[in-house]
């Protein structure tokens, strides 16, 4: 019996989750790209709403990929660091993204869920499958608690784009999220 095994139920639930969230997101974008999508919102919707899906993609395949028999931890751990230093530069692209976006301004709440807070999970990632050979209980309680921050910041990120377009865009509104 691995470290991982322990792990199984967090991963279905999370996974799971993950797996929901990525089909109410595909949902809410077509429902969406009904509008107009030119231009700038284009570009916007690139910043703020495609790295919802990449943050539920990530959780939904490290949820499978470490609720497989692994013999080890090493080998999950590896795929895992992949994980985490790609999606460091995932996070890099989509802040340059935001700052060349004008369709909205973002406010601090926006930098801090998509921005910060991922780059902080992937991040934990990369730092954890370090952390697996000395610590590997340890490292799992970081890979657990990235996997949920970045399910959160979907959370967040997908419910802050959903209120955007239907209160601000549909209305013609502003933007007083």
């Amino acid at each position: 019996m691995t470290a991982l095994a322990g792990w199984l139920n967090f991963y279905a639930i999370v996974g799971a989750s993950a797996g929901a969230l990525i089909g109410l997101q595909f949902v809410v974008l077509t429902l969406i790209t009904r509008t107009s999508m030119a231009g700038a919102d284009a570009r916007a919707s690139r910043a703020f709403a495609t790295p919802a899906i990449v943050h539920f993609g990530t959780v939904l395949g490290l949820s499978a990929t470490l609720s497989a028999p692994w013999e080890g931890i090493g080998a999950p751990a590896v795929l895992w660091g992949i994980v985490g230093i790609s999606g460091m530069v995932y996070a890099v692209i989509v802040v340059r993204q935001i700052r060349v976006q004008a369709a909205y301004q973002p406010e601090f709440e926006d930098w801090l869920f998509h921005a910060v807070l991922p780059a902080a999970a992937y991040t934990i990632l990369a730092a954890s499958a370090y952390a697996a050979y000395f610590y590997p209980r340890e490292a799992l309680f970081g890979v657990g608690a990235a996997l949920l921050v970045l399910l959160l910041a979907g959370v967040h990120n997908a419910w802050d784009a959903v209120t955007y377009h239907v209160f601000v865009k549909a209305t013609g509104g502003e933007a007083d999220r």
